[in-house]
């Protein structure tokens, strides 16, 4: 298992993330999983065997049912605070009042403290915005996460599912003001879904942050269950999520499958490889319902793409390309030629 250095902090964290989505299982979340608590704990076992110290969850997940499992599964087994980083967010509905949700100070700073509780836990390692909230002014939100930083109830801060110029702005407000910045991006991306690469992973190489990807499988659509011709089965079923281009897709892993055939693999695992062989990528999530599923994805930690295999799953499930995106890249081709030692002019 390899680490890696989370954004601008001195923080580690392994290249494979537990994620807990799949634990409790109320409401909506029992299409994603419903892990009782025995089978949960097991997971979190085979992950930290694996060599993993990172595990991710949220209160909004099973309406804080997941963080009370993870806290409990944690001291299950025994595991020493030094031994692990834990993640979670905030953002989500956690009641039916109107105040009961969003990211203003009034339900963060309410949230960081009921998420220790659930968890049993006195600080967050890395406490995430869980989403955008437009009734929010983005000064009140970072305001509130510097001071639960300064609390010490946070050691980092980070976002998620936020666009480029949003994340941009945050860091320019932090800056200005001294307060905590965010340290990553959890977004999704997938070999089915490569959109950040036109903003968001600029963005994130130029400011410093790290990022942390979920649904690396696009919602299992990459696992290779799923065939043209095929019923649709699995999660899928009945959580078609997140969207994706089912065509493009379909190409994706038929060259997924061939070098899964060529490398003794997996599906997954070369879908996994891909995206832990990206430079900006810290961190993939992985979530589960059993052990053996885990354990296959683990193994994406010890798959080696050569550049050819990784130019044939590109090329498999290529971007769109959008503007401004093609016009920076037409415009900035005789650049690129005048620094490489060409003609600036052509």
């Amino acid at each position: 298992m390899k680490y890696k250095q989370l954004g601008r902090t001195g923080l580690f964290v392994s290249e494979l993330c537990f994620g807990t989505m799949t634990f409790g299982g109320e409401g909506m979340w029992t299409k994603i999983g419903s892990l009782d608590q025995q089978s949960s704990t097991a997971l979190v076992k085979t992950a930290f065997d694996a060599g993993i110290n990172f595990i991710d969850t949220a209160n909004v997940y099973s309406g804080g049912l997941s963080e009370k499992i993870t806290g409990q599964a944690l001291r299950d087994l025994g595991l020493g605070r030094q031994d692990y980083v834990l993640a979670t967010k905030a953002m989500g509905p956690m009641g039916d009042g109107v105040n009961d949700r969003g990211t203003s100070r009034y339900h963060l700073m309410d949230q960081i403290d009921a998420s220790l509780t659930r968890l049993g836990l006195d600080h967050i390692d890395l406490y995430q915005i869980h989403g955008w909230d437009p009734a929010t002014p983005m000064e009140e939100t970072l305001r509130a996460l510097d001071d639960i930083v300064r609390s010490g109830k946070a050691r980092y801060i980070g976002v998620s599912n936020w666009a480029a110029w949003q994340i941009t702005k945050a860091l320019g407000v932090s800056e200005r003001r001294n307060w905590e910045r965010f340290a990553s991006l959890q977004a999704y991306y997938s070999l089915a879904g490569r959109d950040l690469e036109q903003e968001i992973v600029p963005m994130l190489e130029s400011e410093g942050l790290g990022l942390m990807v979920w649904s690396p499988l696009a919602g299992g659509f990459l696992s290779g269950k799923y065939t043209r011709n095929g019923e649709a089965e699995g999660r899928r079923a009945e959580f078609d999520f997140p969207p994706i281009d089912k065509e493009t897709a379909y190409d994706a892993v038929d060259v997924m499958r061939a070098i899964a055939e060529e490398k003794g693999a997996s599906v997954p695992q070369i879908a996994l490889a891909w995206l832990l062989a990206k430079p900006a990528v810290t961190s993939v999530i992985l979530g589960a319902k059993r052990p053996e599923q885990l354990t296959d994805n683990i193994g994406a930690a010890d798959i080696e793409l050569s550049d050819e295999d990784m130019a044939r799953l590109d090329s498999a499930a290529p971007p769109a390309s959008t503007y401004p995106g093609w016009m920076l890249e037409r415009q900035g081709e005789y650049r690129k030629g005048g620094v490489a030692g060409g003609d600036p002019q052509k």
